[in-house]
């Protein structure tokens, strides 16, 4: 069984649109390994969603090839392979938070016995138990992201693709959830594919950091992260720290560079 999750190789990807066509990626060559955590980062605009779609298999790659656990993303998305917490929550108000869970366990045909097994579990694992009888208003929104990470691990695929799930939270409630995630990450070994904006938080939960350049998106660099995987908050002042933040903000600016 190989190692290797997800692998791009000359990916492009081009939208017709009116006003001529938009080059959302160009020539993208990556590969992310099991167990990685790999942060994608870049200008808004920059193409790491759209690669994160085509991932999900929700955007179609124009050119080149990606192949997900060996398997073209259709494949992929048919066997769920993977979880996807959006940037919104995305719970559906009229649910319970065990029920917002129980949602994708239900659409897979699992067991009423199963199902309530793994809602448990992963409310325990997002440190969420009680909670499951509450509605989304009645939780902040760091608990709701949380709900929604909790949803997307209850059929236990191996990969989570994350699209700035905690962009629209507050910096407190953020480096909170940053360290529950670390944690999750640490207990399931998933392989974790995470769109940001911030220098810090890509650099504080990744094992790989991708920078992007403007469109068209391309990859400028990849760093390999050589921080320990235990990491409280207060590494984030230490120098290794901040000299791998230096690179990434030297990659964002060579990136414009290219402009």
């Amino acid at each position: 069984m190989s190692d290797i999750v997800i692998e791009a190789k000359k990916l492009s990807l081009t939208f017709e649109t009116n006003d001529g066509p938009v080059h959302a990626l160009q020539d993208v060559d990556l590969t992310i390994n099991k167990g990685d955590f790999v942060s994608f980062i870049g200008p808004s605009g920059c193409g790491k969603t759209t690669f994160l779609r085509v991932m999900a298999d929700l955007e179609q790659p124009t050119g080149g090839s990606i192949t997900v656990n060996g398997m073209s993303p259709e494949e992929a998305r048919l066997k769920r392979a993977y979880g996807y917490v959006f940037q919104a929550a995305g719970l559906y108000p009229w649910r319970t938070i065990g029920g917002n869970i129980r949602l994708p366990l239900e659409i897979m045909g699992y067991s009423k016995e199963n199902r309530v097994r793994r809602v448990k579990k992963v409310l325990e694992l997002v440190h969420l138990d009680g909670f499951e009888n509450k509605f989304p208003w009645q939780l902040s929104g760091g608990m709701q992201q949380r709900a929604s990470i909790a949803r997307a691990l209850s059929f236990d695929a191996d990969l989570m693709l994350m699209d700035e799930p905690f962009g629209a939270l507050d910096e407190i409630v953020r480096d909170h959830l940053n360290e529950q995630l670390l944690e999750l990450w640490a207990e399931t070994n998933k392989t974790i594919a995470f769109v940001t904006h911030s220098i810090p938080e890509a650099v504080y939960l990744s094992t790989k950091i991708v920078v992007m350049s403007p469109r068209p998106g391309r990859v400028t660099d990849v760093i390999e992260s050589t921080l320990p995987r235990e990491r409280p908050l207060d590494i984030r002042e230490s120098q290794e720290f901040l000299d791998i933040a230096h690179r990434v903000r030297e990659g964002l600016r060579a990136g414009h560079g290219d402009d």
